[in-house]
């Protein structure tokens, strides 16, 4: 099915620079800034290339695409929303990029059989408040690589915490909207 998009929205940086993705209107989506993402990415830019990455609340699909675009070796896009999760597909497609899109929810898909990823985009929808059960979720057995690197993606005015076994690397805030950069530190769970 063709996305017919209300908006879109620009890969940053890396071999899709410039590219747009076509973004339905789905009541509650909130893309991450262009300079949200830009800032996030240059912090992870000597750790990007060759990563596993698991993008949980995907959206748009900017951030995992945006991964894709610089370097990351596999992407996993989780979005319960089948419309969503469609429009991912159809701008991958568009793109010619390969990426896993699960449509499915982000508890539905931890409970699942665990393999360890790199880095994991945690964006949730802001009104539903579940970064910290799906922290609980994340930290099983197995979904985490050592030295894993987490962002969150927050109000700006309710900053969350990864909470213990995780160290703070960078925060910032872009509007109403902040972000923070974890590493795992030590084993969780």
């Amino acid at each position: 099915m063709p996305v017919t998009g209300s908006g879109r929205i620009r890969i940053i940086a890396g071999r899709l620079r410039n590219s747009r993705l076509d973004v339905p209107t789905r009541p509650g989506l909130r893309p991450t800034p262009d300079r949200l993402r830009e800032t996030l990415f240059n912090w992870l830019a000597p750790h990007i290339t060759g990563a596993r990455c698991l993008d949980l609340f995907a959206g748009t699909g900017a951030l995992g695409i945006e991964a894709l675009s610089r370097g990351a070796a596999e992407v996993v896009l989780v979005e319960r929303d089948p419309a969503l999760a469609s429009a991912i597909v159809a701008n991958l497609t568009r793109l010619r990029e390969n990426a896993s899109v699960v449509a499915r929810s982000a508890a539905d898909f931890l409970v699942g059989p665990a393999r360890p990823f790199d880095l994991v985009f945690l964006d949730p929808p802001f009104e539903l408040d579940l970064w910290q059960p799906t922290l609980k979720l994340l930290s099983g057995a197995g979904w985490l690589a050592s030295n894993a690197l987490m962002y969150m993606e927050y109000p700006a005015d309710r900053p969350v915490s990864a909470g213990p076994g995780w160290g703070l690397l960078r925060e910032t805030r872009v509007s109403t909207v902040g972000g923070s950069l974890y590493r795992l530190d030590s084993p969780l769970g």
